[in-house]
C-alpha cells in the first residue's frame, strides 16, 4: 500500500487566539492596547539595533507609536500581546500571526523584546507562555521565522526547543533589502517534553541568589530537537 500520509482522525479547526491575559511566575502578557504604549515606547528608545530586524522603522514620536499600537491591537489577522518585565513595566511585544486554524498551524512573530527585557526570565517565560497556549488550545504546529542574519533570534528559537527547518532564500524584501528567512518549528507531540523543560528552567530553584541560571534552557530542550541549526 502506498504511503500517502498519516490520517488525522477527527480533526477540526482550532480556536482563534482569544486569551486576554497569560500569567506566569515572572511575567504577565496582556492583549496589546494603547494603555501599554507609553512604557513600550520608552523601553524601545534605548536600543537602536533592535529595529534592524523589524518590519517597520523606529518611532521617534510617542504619538506615532501609539497609533501603531492601536492599529495592531485591532488587527484581524494577528493577536498581539504586551510583555511585562519583572519590574512591572511593559517592555516587549509578541504576537500570534499567520494563523491557519484549519491546519492547526500558528506562528509566534513580530517579536520585539526591548534591551531592558532581553536575557531575562520574564522574556523567556513570555515566549513559553505563548507556545504553551498554542499547544494547549489544540494546535499541531508552532512556527518561528526570522531574518537569517538575525542570529540572536535564531539562537532564541533553538534555545526554546524549536527545530531548524531550513532557509527560504529571497523570501521577502524588507525596507528595501533582501531577506532570507530561517524557519523553526515544534509540533504537538513534542509539547510534553518542552513543557517539562520549561518548567524545570523556570523553577525558582534553578536560579542562584543573583538570579543566575543553574541549568541552561538550551541543555534542557536539546533532546527535543529533531534538527539543529548548523549556523549556531
Amino acid at each position: 500500500m502506498r504511503d500517502i500520509g498519516a490520517e488525522v482522525s477527527g480533526w477540526v479547526a482550532q480556536p482563534w487566539p482569544d486569551a486576554p491575559v497569560l500569567d506566569g511566575r515572572y511575567t504577565r502578557l496582556e492583549r496589546l492596547s494603547t494603555d501599554h504604549a507609553a512604557d513600550l515606547f520608552q523601553a524601545n528608545r534605548t536600543d537602536d539595533a533592535i529595529w534592524d530586524w523589524l518590519f517597520y522603522e523606529p518611532f521617534t514620536r510617542i504619538e506615532d507609536y501609539t497609533d501603531w499600537v492601536a492599529d495592531r491591537a485591532q488587527a484581524k489577522d494577528a493577536f498581539y500581546y504586551a510583555i511585562r518585565a519583572e519590574d512591572g513595566r511593559w517592555g516587549g511585544v509578541a504576537s500570534f500571526m499567520r494563523i491557519k486554524a484549519e491546519a492547526g498551524s500558528i506562528e509566534i512573530g513580530d517579536i520585539n523584546i526591548s534591551k531592558g527585557l532581553q536575557r531575562s526570565r520574564a522574556a523567556t517565560e513570555a515566549l513559553t507562555l505563548t507556545i504553551g497556549w498554542a499547544f494547549e488550545a489544540g494546535y499541531r504546529r508552532l512556527e518561528w521565522k526570522c531574518n537569517a542574519l538575525n542570529l540572536p533570534s535564531r539562537r532564541a528559537a533553538q534555545r526554546l526547543g524549536l527545530s531548524y527547518e531550513g532557509i527560504f532564500r529571497q523570501a521577502l524584501v524588507v525596507k528595501g533589502r533582501n531577506r532570507d528567512t530561517a524557519w523553526y518549528a515544534a509540533i504537538d507531540g513534542e509539547w510534553p517534553d518542552l513543557k517539562a523543560a520549561y518548567e524545570s528552567w523556570l523553577d525558582p530553584a534553578n536560579f542562584d541568589d543573583e538570579g543566575g541560571q543553574i541549568r541552561r534552557l538550551t541543555d534542557l530542550t536539546a533532546p527535543v530537537l529533531t534538527a539543529r541549526d548548523p549556523t549556531l
